[in-house]
This record gives C-alpha cells, sequence and structure tokens, in this order.
C-alpha cells in the first residue's frame, strides 16, 4: 500500500510542469581603469592594509631574497611543482635565505612548518585592484598551510592577473559554470581586532606579507624596482 502511495505521489510530480523564470541579466561590475591605474590602485590598497609591496621584473626571486634577507628571514619555503617553482629556484641567489622545498605531504611536515620555516611562497591566480585582494587556488604542489602557517608570505603576481573587482573576475573566469572548490582571498596580513577594536597582526596566519608585482608583457605600466 505504502509503495502505491508512494508511486501515485512521483507520477504526480513528474506530471507537473514547474515553469521557471530566466535568471536575470546583471551587468558585470566593474571600473574602466587602464592597465597603469589598475596596478596602481591594487598597490595602494594592499599598502593600506600594511601589506609590502614591491614592483619587479624578470629578476624577481633576487628581489624577494633581499627583501627577506631584510626581515632577517632564514628560509623560504616553496613549492618546486607550483606554476613558479622552477623559476624561483633557477634565479635564487646563492647568498639568499636557504631554499626549503616542499615536496612531501603536508601532514609529515607539520612541526617543520610550524617551527623551523620562516616563510611561505605561492603563486596567485588573480588580484582584485578595488580591495587589494590576492586571489590563490592552492593546490597539492602549493598547499594551503604554506600561505597560513610561515610568519611571512609571498607571493608573486602578473600585471596581467589584476581585475578591476570581484565580479569581473568571476566573470572573466566563468566561476557561474565552474567555480574552484578552495579559491582563497587575501587582503593584507592576518589580522584580528578585540571587543575595543584594538587591532593586531599575525594572530591566526602570518605576521607579514610581501606582494612582487611583476609586469606583464604589452601593458602600458613601466616596471621599476622598489629598492
Amino acid at each position: 500500500m505504502a509503495t502505491d502511495s508512494r508511486t501515485r505521489i512521483l507520477e504526480r510530480l513528474k506530471a507537473q510542469r514547474i515553469e521557471l523564470s530566466p535568471a536575470p541579466v546583471i551587468p558585470v561590475r566593474a571600473f574602466d581603469w587602464d592597465a597603469a591605474e589598475t596596478a596602481d590602485r591594487f598597490q595602494h590598497m594592499l599598502e593600506s592594509v600594511r601589506a609590502e609591496v614591491h614592483r619587479v621584473g624578470d629578476d624577481w626571486p633576487r628581489s624577494l631574497a633581499r627583501a627577506l634577507k631584510v626581515r632577517r628571514a632564514r628560509n623560504l619555503r616553496y613549492g618546486p611543482e607550483g606554476p613558479l617553482g622552477a623559476e624561483l629556484a633557477a634565479g635564487w641567489p646563492t647568498d639568499g635565505p636557504q631554499l626549503l622545498a616542499q615536496t612531501q605531504p603536508i601532514e609529515t611536515l607539520r612541526d617543520d612548518l610550524f617551527d623551523a620555516t620562516d616563510a611561505g611562497f605561492t603563486s596567485c591566480l588573480a588580484g582584485i585592484a578595488e580591495t587589494g585582494s590576492l586571489v590563490l587556488w592552492p593546490s597539492p604542489a602549493e598547499p594551503r598551510l604554506l600561505s597560513l602557517v610561515p610568519p611571512i608570505h609571498c607571493v608573486l603576481i602578473e600585471t596581467h592577473q589584476i581585475m578591476s573587482t570581484l565580479h569581473a573576475l568571476i566573470a572573466a573566469k566563468s566561476w557561474a559554470d565552474a567555480m574552484p572548490t578552495n579559491a582563497l582571498l587575501i587582503s593584507g596580513p592576518s589580522k584580528s581586532a578585540d571587543i575595543e577594536q584594538t587591532l593586531a597582526y599575525g594572530v591566526h596566519g602570518p605576521k607579514s606579507l610581501i606582494v612582487l608585482l611583476r609586469h606583464s608583457p604589452g601593458t602600458a605600466e613601466s616596471v621599476h624596482e622598489s629598492y
């Protein structure tokens, strides 16, 4: 009897035709900034929340090594199989901090990561100029903990990767059709405030964020070293 009732209910539901209204077309929210202004606004917003931004060229590994030496970092952990791993290692100066290749599963190196790693390096999927945000897409080659645990997080981003707004990025990457499973937005170093709004840095993540902004060929922006 219960089976017959269930069958009748399902048949009635299948017979019903539900007319769905088409989703509204929402214009992409973006700003009409050229490449230079987009990069400048991105840098300004990052620096307003205490991120350290350096304009760099193809010798960016040397620039990063200098920035880390200023901060007395002893080492830099990176993913050699990541998008920029080979370029980082090839351009790293012999007198720079020690490079630590992240080749083993992150679970087996938790003690080293938490207790013996001064800085972590990751690539970047995109940037958002309006908010000064970095968009990361963690992977097994560059685990999430590389950007979360070390006291210093280092990132390289190309100027052509910077979009004016998050909405523009979502549209450009077609996230409505296939959104990444683990997109990560970072706006400056880790920070938190208590009930009296006293801001503290490094409470639940890196105390420092070093962003290397590399000029993309074909854009109108000029490149200069920030040293």
